[in-house]
């Protein structure tokens, strides 16, 4: 059995809770080894952390392994209580293997997402300028503990690369995870030390531009994600169905991951194993686990 790593993911979302005896099995059964669960808000940090205590326990040495990442997304900057930044220090002197993230910039939420969009339902939509401040807090910290840090953008590729730039960087690099922007863009955040993690729904026929930008990323610079349970592959790739949820909305299985794998193996020319390879050395190299 190939071995997979999911570099991105909520595991501990609400949407996936009641399936989570199901989920585990499944990953388990596909061959995924690791999967960084993210926390995007202090209300979640608690339950990456429980979720974490739980794999360890029930999963012996050598098997899936769940890394956690802790940090403030872009959406819930506004959000954040007086005491978010010292939390977050806390969390990560907690467990030295933990990553900060996701954190990053979202222009998105502010250009062009509908003022009623349920997805940002409650939530104080922060000015990039704040965005950034927040972010460089929370790049500071992944820097002075050199944790691996994993990065949201959207539509604020010009805005990351000059925060980046601006910043002292982990010493390992740091991951842009579904990163969207230019072909022209990938060494620019290569040479500041940026991973690229692939996921399977940029398979979507509708997503050549983003195909072209994942066959062109340099080998030992690529990861794989699901981001689940958002960001579902196309239907007809789909090992897994999706989970229904309460309000008619749909979970993406997270052991889906196998046909990323596959997908992305396809849109480069290259055998799923040397592919799986190489993506396992990164992933050990990024996440000091190996």
């Amino acid at each position: 059995m190939i071995p997979l790593y999911d570099a991105h993911n909520h595991l501990h979302d609400a949407w996936l809770q009641p399936h989570r005896a199901q989920v585990f099995a499944d990953l388990a059964a596909v061959g995924v080894r690791c999967a960084v669960v993210n926390g995007s808000s202090e209300a979640d940090w608690g339950e990456v952390a429980e979720l974490a205590a739980e794999s360890s326990k029930k999963h012996p040495a050598g098997t899936l392994k769940i890394i956690p990442s802790y940090g403030v997304h872009p959406w819930d900057v506004g959000n954040r209580s007086p005491r978010w930044l010292d939390d977050l220090r806390a969390r990560l002197d907690a467990d030295p293997q933990a990553g900060v993230g996701e954190i990053g910039l979202d222009r998105w939420m502010l250009d062009r997402a509908k003022p009623d969009d349920p997805r940002l339902a409650g939530l104080r939509r922060a000015p990039i300028e704040k965005q950034i401040e927040v972010f460089l807090a929370q790049l500071a910290l992944a820097t002075e503990r050199n944790r691996p840090a994993s990065i949201h953008c959207l539509d604020a590729i010009g805005p990351l690369h000059d925060a980046l730039r601006s910043a002292q960087l982990p010493r390992r690099g740091f991951l842009l995870h579904s990163y969207n922007g230019s072909v022209e863009m990938i060494s620019n955040f290569a040479k500041l030390g940026a991973y690229f993690s692939f996921n399977g729904a940029f398979l979507d026929p509708r997503k050549k531009r983003l195909q072209e930008v994942y066959a062109a990323i340099p080998a030992d610079r690529l990861l794989v994600e699901t981001d689940a349970p958002a960001l579902r592959l196309p239907a007809n790739l789909e090992k897994f169905p999706p989970f229904s949820v309460a309000d008619g909305s749909v979970a993406s299985h997270p052991a889906n991951l196998v046909a990323a794998y596959e997908g992305l193996a396809h849109l480069r020319g290259v055998p799923l194993a040397p592919l799986a390879v190489q993506v396992e050395k990164n992933f050990q190299v990024f996440f000091a686990t190996a």
